[in-house]
């Protein structure tokens, strides 16, 4: 065993080490996806509040994802340079920040400064959880991924549900301190997950840095590799589904005559269903199916978004077919960030470029899709993009699923 397993392999008893930290991944998981997918629910309650329309505070999920295309290829660099379980720790407090200044009480600057800080540190987590869990379980990569996504995507459903009944019993007239409590209180379980990550660095043992390498020391850069490019555009097709659903699903939804409440259901479904996608991802992705799943999840959008088209009165059956895509393919997509890399240090540096070249072609989706529905005064042209989308993760996933490795041309 190297030099560098031995610094980082758990303490003696190995099994409650492990399960330790698949505790710390679940309840970080859960805090990537409540922080953000509470924000679409309570847009018009932000609008009223705040003056601002609900096409610009729609931008505040974009917020996020623009700042994991701009940082997501830093967090590499940083915990080779630091370690990966400082680096993510700080990320957890950053994100501890961001939440309450964003639901603090006062000028609007704040609930902009605040989703930044927000988007900041889920950059940097969203990156090093995949080679987390590449360092820690091994050939378990597909099952570990699985239930992680599964969990955060179940209770960021429940974010989406909740937030409104929150809002109002904080504040039953629906004004401004409601929707602030209400995104404050999504985010409950942040100190759990410090509290666990914490135990988890105690027993992990030492995680040292390493200084930072000259240029000419660095190896091959991810960002030359084909393969990395397919799985940073698999990661980026498939996140624009879910994006512009969490942004869009609920206007969408009241435009049919559907209540405030029961257009947050809507948008919690969506996630719930994605839950049975991303726990059915490591009982299919294996053997000979293995390469073919991430060309057949896309179908299901296919179905889904083309059904809102033709027949918007059957939404439900839509949004489920379209929520198992989503959960199934986030936890494809992280999978093939581990999966196809040899090691955990390039399963980082695949997973900081995978996210970079993902999140900047997810930013704009929530943005052109609304900018789709205000040209044309209806809402075809907008599910039509969601459509087309999906046909090329379709090509996309056909692609990426042949079993290749990230340097594997300069190993041969």
């Amino acid at each position: 065993m190297s030099n560098e397993a031995n610094r980082i392999s758990p303490a003696p008893g190995r099994g409650v080490s492990l399960a330790l930290l698949l505790a710390a991944i679940c309840v970080i998981g859960i805090n990537m996806r409540v922080t953000i997918t509470g924000v679409g629910p309570l847009l018009e309650q932000m609008s009223a509040s705040t003056g601002s329309t609900v096409a610009t505070l729609s931008t505040l999920t974009s917020v996020p994802v623009f700042t994991w295309a701009v940082l997501s290829s830093f967090a590499h660099p940083l915990s080779h340079r630091f370690g990966l379980n400082r680096v993510v720790l700080w990320s957890l407090l950053l994100l501890a920040v961001g939440t309450a200044v964003r639901s603090l009480p006062g000028p609007v600057f704040s609930l902009w400064f605040g989703t930044l800080l927000v988007g900041i540190a889920l950059a940097v987590a969203n990156v090093l959880l995949p080679a987390v869990v590449k360092r820690s379980f091994g050939t378990r990569v597909p099952l570990v991924t699985s239930i992680y996504t599964a969990l955060f995507a179940g209770c960021g459903a429940l974010a989406s549900g909740l937030v409104v009944p929150i809002s109002y019993a904080a504040e039953p007239s629906g004004g401004d301190l409601g929707w602030r409590v209400a995104l404050l209180a999504v985010a409950a379980t942040l100190p759990v997950a410090l509290v666990l990550w914490a135990l988890h660095m105690r027993r992990f043992g030492r995680d040292p840095g390493r200084p930072f390498a000259r240029r000419a020391d660095r190896g091959p850069s991810v960002w030359g590799d084909p393969v990395a490019w397919l799985v940073g555009l698999y990661m980026g097709v498939q996140a624009i589904s879910f994006y512009v659903m969490i942004t869009w699903l609920a206007p969408y939804s009241r435009s049919l005559g559907r209540s405030e409440v029961v257009a947050g259901f809507d948008v919690m479904i969506f996630q719930i269903v994605g839950v049975i996608g991303s726990l059915s991802v490591p009982l299919v992705m294996r053997g000979r199916m293995e390469k073919w799943v991430p060309a057949a999840l896309p179908v299901l959008a296919v179905l889904g978004f083309g059904g809102i088209l033709v027949a918007p009165q059957a939404l439900l059956l839509w949004i489920v077919l379209a929520g198992l895509c989503s959960g199934g393919s986030i936890a494809c997509a992280l999978t093939l960030m581990a999966t196809r890399a040899r090691d955990h240090h390039t399963a980082s540096a695949l997973s900081g470029m995978a996210q970079s070249v993902g999140y900047v072609i997810a930013a704009m989706a929530p943005i052109a899709f609304g900018a789709l529905h205000t040209a044309t005064g209806g809402w075809a042209a907008s599910w039509t993009f969601l459509t087309v989308n999906a046909v090329v993760q379709i090509a996309l996933g056909i692609a990426v699923g042949r079993d290749r490795h990230v340097f594997d041309r300069l190993d041969r």
